[in-house]
């Protein structure tokens, strides 16, 4: 799986269009009882251009290996996307209740799918990114 996913990400490299697709990343197992819910990330993108690629593969590997060591409070749908008028990359962040306020997150915004939290970046180095994605998509419950 592992091989096949490394394979996916260096063909978008190459540039093949992944538009919209969504990649189960993570199902949280842990050390948990069978009353535990398990929580799972998902991950989609809809890129214009080819600028944030690089980024949102980065921080979709980091955040497989960080789901490795820490427990998913619940599922967690994370939406990347750019505009034409507009070059940053704007983050939806969507959990089923909702969080605690994280510093930056606009929302709860209430959809069909739960409760959506979003954020923009601009001139943001990746690591920062990830950080602050990461601290949303594992956000406590409010």
């Amino acid at each position: 799986m592992l091989a096949e996913r490394s394979s996916r990400l260096r063909a978008e490299r190459e540039g093949e269009d992944r538009e919209g697709e969504t990649e189960i990343m993570r199902s949280s197992h842990g050390n948990q009882d069978a009353r535990s819910h398990r929580g799972r990330f998902s991950l989609t993108r809809h890129l214009t251009g080819r600028s944030w690629n690089t980024c949102v593969d980065t921080i979709g590997t980091a955040l497989w290996r960080v789901a490795d060591q820490d427990r998913l409070a619940s599922d967690c749908a994370m939406a990347f996307f750019d505009t034409a008028a507009d070059k940053a990359l704007h983050v939806n962040v969507t959990h089923p209740h909702p969080t605690r306020r994280i510093s930056g997150w606009t929302g709860p915004g209430l959809t069909a799918a739960g409760f959506v939290y979003n954020r923009t970046f601009a001139a943001t180095p990746t690591p920062q990114i990830l950080r602050h994605v990461r601290d949303m998509a594992f956000a406590a419950r409010a």
